[in-house]
């Protein structure tokens, strides 16, 4: 399998042809719901739409490259009506996006429990999610198994 292997760039703006320019104003202009359809968009730039197609998916403004940040948890939690539940409320309240669940069958009253969570926007309160999950009732044991991320594109 060949892989495509590209060169990235950080460009100053006033440097940029007009028409990369125009694309990422085009691409605002769709993401901000201010114009519903390329064409729009496009005549609203003053843009033609074979280049906003030629430059669309290549042009990407740096605020707009994020690191995701996905965390993995393990947890014993005791077999009780309501505790997933509950843990499931703590990840959301914390900004936590749960991928991933998986549960072992309860054994001896208690489960082990993995979630792999997107944790790009908790910044500094996955430590307090870690430690709300290991003071609340029927959670046994709570710990980071691992972290990753990769970057991407917000298109």
């Amino acid at each position: 399998m060949v892989q495509d292997k590209h060169n990235y760039y950080v460009v100053r703006e006033d440097i940029l042809p007009e028409g990369i320019l125009k694309t990422v104003q085009a691409k605002e202009l769709l993401a901000r719901g201010e114009v519903s359809t390329i064409h729009e968009a496009v005549e609203k730039v003053d843009l033609s739409r074979s280049a906003f197609y030629k430059y669309k998916d290549r042009v990407h403004p740096i605020n707009k490259l994020e690191r995701e940040r996905i965390i993995t948890v393990g947890m014993d939690l005791t077999h009780r009506s309501g505790i997933l539940s509950k843990v499931l409320s703590m990840i959301a309240n914390h900004d936590g996006n749960v991928l991933t669940i998986n549960q072992t069958i309860p054994l001896q009253g208690m489960a082990n429990v993995t979630i792999s969570m997107d944790a790009t926007q908790m910044g500094p309160k996955v430590d307090e999610l870690m430690h709300a999950l290991r003071s609340h009732e029927g959670v046994k044991r709570a710990s980071i198994l691992g972290e990753g991320g990769s970057l991407s594109f917000d298109s």
